[in-house]
């Protein structure tokens, strides 16, 4: 395929495969959660230490998207695609061979950038997409990469309690590989938007966010909703082997039942273009308060009802967070559509550093108050996130009605 994007009968088959690699190289970031336990005691860390490891590949992916994702306003994405997916098979093998902790946080903060070819392949789906359907496109590639991010937990967990969490960093790492060749030789050449150098791109990205302040609403809104996220995430499976004394593969089966949020991010693009995206956001955030409100609940319950609670909450607050996520996506990119590589990565780069303030945080709550500690910081930055979706909808309402 040559020449520039068509906006037209765009095959699904692309679209599926745009949704696999999404979801391919964003599990990269999140393959360690359930190995943490394995981690640590091969390396010997302490909880501190586990958690600096899904802390610094996160804060990876946040410098990643902001410094490397405006790139791809400046040149073809598909070459991008390419040199990122090189990158990202390198960095997860040279993860496998590390033996000191120094050394996994550096290569954890690398892969954390490379991974961000999955948010250049987002913005792909949405320059495909045809109009009028740009957010059930987008949704559906935001499907995929959910579920990445929700089933790498479940695969790591798995691979790693059979084989170790070394084999599963070097599956990771040929993954990656194959779907980068693959997407090369599917994508067509995409049309640059800009011609500005490096400096002023990024200059001009920063002009962007302080031009849009539904930007900024989108981005914060969403930034709580990630610390929530991760919070839960980074301590679960911890939690689970000190609590329950249930390993890796228990604790990757709770990402089955997140998964199941995440099956609705097209339900929710689709629902956005109907009822618009402000109104999807304010449900997604109200979703997420209320699943991990119901958590605390759980001492007033048996062991197994206790695991059930968790499974129920995670559905919740993952179909609420991939929700408001799609949503906030559809609502960022139709601010201004040349720039979607710039918006997507202000958009992210707030995202992601709520998801490596929630992985920090997290582990230092749980590790001075417990479990209870990270449901009372998950449910306080829901209603925090709700609050500014709620706000932003009462500014509307009353720019709309004034004389």
């Amino acid at each position: 395929m040559n020449g520039h994007s068509p906006l037209f009968d765009v095959p699904r088959w692309l679209i599926f495969i745009l949704a696999i690699g999404a979801g391919f190289s964003v599990a990269a970031i999140y393959y360690a959660q359930p190995l943490l336990p394995l981690m640590g005691s091969d390396l010997h860390l302490t909880i501190n230490g586990m958690g600096l490891v899904p802390t610094l590949t996160q804060a990876g992916y946040a410098l990643g998207i902001l410094f490397l994702l405006p790139l791809g306003d400046r040149y073809d994405r598909r070459l991008l695609i390419l040199l990122k997916s090189a990158a990202l098979a390198v960095f997860l093998l040279a993860c496998s061979l590390t033996s000191e902790l120094n050394t996994l946080l550096v290569v954890s903060l690398l892969v954390g950038m490379a991974a961000t070819m999955a948010q250049d392949i987002v913005p792909a789906a949405a320059i495909l997409a045809p109009e009028g359907k740009q957010g059930k496109t987008v949704g559906t590639v935001m499907t995929g990469l959910l579920l990445g991010i929700l089933l790498s937990r479940t695969v790591s967990g798995f691979v790693g309690a059979a084989f170790g969490w070394r084999v599963m960093y070097q599956l990771a790492a040929a993954s990656i590989a194959f779907i980068g060749v693959v997407l090369w030789c599917v994508l067509p050449r995409f049309a640059v938007h800009s011609q500005l150098s490096y400096p002023a791109l990024m200059k001009s990205t920063v002009q962007l966010w302080q031009r849009y302040p539904a930007l900024r609403r989108a981005a914060l809104a969403q930034g709580f909703l990630s610390v929530s996220f991760s919070a839960f995430w980074s301590t679960l499976a911890v939690m689970l082997l000190e609590h329950y004394h249930l390993g890796s593969a228990v604790a990757g089966t709770f990402g089955i039942a997140g998964a199941a949020g995440a099956l609705a991010a097209p339900l929710a693009g689709g629902l956005a273009d109907k009822v618009g995206a402000a109104r999807v956001t304010q449900l997604g955030a109200l979703l997420v308060t209320i699943a991990f409100a119901l958590m605390f609940v759980m001492p007033l319950l048996s062991t197994e009802a206790q695991l059930v609670v968790i499974a129920l909450s995670a559905i919740g607050f993952d179909l609420g967070l991939q929700s408001s996520l799609v949503a906030h996506q559809n609502l960022v990119y139709s601010l201004e559509p040349k720039a979607r590589g710039r918006l997507n990565a202000l958009l992210f780069t707030v995202v992601f550093i709520g998801m490596a303030a929630g992985s920090a945080l997290g582990s230092k709550v749980y590790s001075m108050a417990g479990w209870p500690a990270v449901v009372a910081l998950a449910t306080v930055c829901g209603v925090i996130a709700l609050a500014i979706r709620l706000r932003a909808g009462e500014t509307r309402t009353q720019v709309q009605t004034q004389p």
